[in-house]
């Protein structure tokens, strides 16, 4: 009896063995799958946030935007809001002109130069000039020391119509009406307007009677003496808050009207919003301007005006009557953003301490008496 009570005893201790390796295999089993959930969760958590980021950085690409200058809502006024920055070393590149060349550089914002009232009328100066053709895709120009004017794909002389040309100090040839003039206008519309080919000559000798018979509804001496005063206020509060001499100012080109919209781009002309720095782009830029003629958030959204530091980017908020201006060089890598609703009017007014490079203020050309 004693050998059948052993083997009692070892089957019973084999028995309680058994159910302590399962008990083992059970608790690791359950530790396994509770590790395996954990690292599904992680990495559930990792995708959702990877998932997330690419969400906001396709939907936006302006969500690097990290600080506000000035909002629409605000009111800078009498004097302006200045922001001083070094001076980069592109004016090294030109001849220095004392009283003139940047000696502190900076940018500012102001809405005591300009009215609502006279935005408002330039505004509706802008409109009737583009209502005249306008670009195929989200943006167009009007400038009325040259006469260019976007129209499709390409740009027509809204003056062309008239003898009087040579008095608007602009390039244009006479004998086949081309328009010699290189814009780069990602200011505030475009990105460059060079010499049409002869496609487009016809194109503008065709347009002439259109024009003709449309200009005297269109612009008037009322709207031009508006244009000069308000580009002499401006350039005066640049000049006062740089600390320069007005005289030794000039206005130069591109000098222009744009009007933005989210039409999609059809050409590299419509593509306003890559980052660049005027005095590279231009060579002749020394100070910056934008008059706003439209407001941000109630006209169109998007469209905000980005400075590009590199501890973050800087933005300033259209507002009807706002002027913000600003050093042209380097320290002022800037963009815009594009525009996602509405309709958004500005004016670039430029200004250079080069007198070769210096335009007059245009002039209605004999014949139209609006």
């Amino acid at each position: 009896m004693a050998p059948v009570r052993q083997r009692n005893a070892k089957g019973a201790n084999a028995a309680e063995i058994e159910k302590k390796i399962k008990r083992g295999n059970a608790l690791r089993q359950g530790s396994s799958w509770r590790g395996s959930r954990l690292l599904v969760a992680l990495l559930l958590v990792a995708l959702s946030a990877c998932g997330t980021a690419t969400w906001l950085y396709v939907t936006s690409l302006d969500s690097d935007i990290t600080e506000t200058l000035v909002s629409q809502g605000e009111l800078v006024s009498p004097q302006p809001r200045v922001y001083s920055v070094q001076c980069s070393e592109d004016y090294d590149n030109y001849k220095r002109y004392p009283g003139c060349t940047p000696q502190k550089c900076g940018r500012a914002v102001t809405d005591g130069v300009v009215t609502r009232e006279e935005a408002q009328t330039l505004r509706r100066l802008a409109e009737r000039g583009l209502a005249l053709a306008g670009s195929e895709g989200g943006a167009s120009i009007l400038d009325l020391h040259s006469g260019a004017l976007s129209m499709g794909k390409q740009f027509v002389n809204v003056y062309s119509l008239f003898p009087s040309r040579n008095r608007l100090q602009h390039h244009v040839q006479k004998s086949t009406q081309t328009i010699e003039l290189t814009i780069n206008l990602n200011d505030a519309g475009l990105c460059e307007l060079s010499s049409p080919g002869s496609a487009t000559r016809t194109n503008l000798i065709h347009h002439r009677r259109y024009f003709g018979e449309q200009l005297k509804d269109v612009f008037t001496q009322e709207d031009f003496q508006l244009y000069r005063d308000v580009r002499g206020r401006i350039q005066e509060v640049i000049a006062q808050t740089f600390g320069l001499d007005p005289a030794l100012m000039y206005l130069t080109k591109p000098t222009f009207f744009s009007r933005i919209n989210s039409t999609a781009a059809k050409t590299q002309h419509d593509e306003y919003w890559h980052p660049h720095i005027d005095k590279v782009t231009y060579g002749s830029f020394d100070y910056t301007s934008l008059l706003y003629l439209s407001d941000y958030g109630s006209d169109f959204t998007g469209g905000r005006f980005v400075f590009m530091d590199q501890n973050g980017n800087r933005t300033v908020e259209p507002r009807a009557g706002r002027v913000s201006f600003f050093s042209s060089g380097s320290e002022n890598l800037h963009r815009v953003e594009k525009v996602t609703w509405g309709t958004r009017y500005a004016i670039t007014v430029s200004f250079t301490c080069d007198p070769e490079h210096a335009i007059s203020d245009p002039a209605l050309p004999r014949g139209i008496h609006g």
